[in-house]
């Protein structure tokens, strides 16, 4: 019994953060793996945790986690009329109801590169705008900018 409380009491207090990333390959896989390399020790002011993705194509920061996939699709909701915000010469979508100026918890989704990236954010950590600016350099250094946000 003791040993199942504690084994149970090791789980919960694990500092990792499971990440449910894409599966990429190719020269997109190379891209991801060069992104999450490049990332940033803080992102919205949050340390950097482990995380495990299976594959490296993925990074948490804080807690609740701030959550980088890269390789996904296209947002959700993103059509060629959705808009985007540029913050530091990277191109994000967040969906309409995610920018109401209320904190709520946010998936934005880089626009215009070479593989996209997205990014959940917990409401904890609204607005976004710190996050789009401490990510900005290691996806304008990784990830090639292919189409710019109209």
């Amino acid at each position: 019994m003791g040993a199942v409380v504690c084994l149970l009491l090791v789980a919960s207090c694990s500092s990792t953060v499971g990440i449910d990333a894409p599966e990429v390959s190719g020269a997109d896989a190379r891209t991801c793996r060069r992104l999450v390399d490049a990332l940033p020790g803080k992102v919205a002011d949050q340390p950097r945790r482990t995380s495990d993705d299976g594959a490296g194509y993925g990074a948490a920061w804080g807690d609740p986690p701030i959550v980088l996939r890269c390789g996904t699709g296209r947002g959700e909701g993103f059509n060629a009329f959705a808009k985007c915000q540029v913050a530091n010469g990277v191109a994000w979508y967040v969906p309409e109801s995610q920018i109401q100026g209320r904190p709520v918890d946010v998936t934005m989704t880089t626009v215009g590169r070479s593989v996209n990236v997205e990014v959940d954010l917990p409401e904890d950590y609204f607005p976004p705008a710190a996050a789009m600016v401490d990510l900005a350099p290691a996806i304008k250094r990784t990830v090639p900018d292919v189409k710019p946000c109209l």
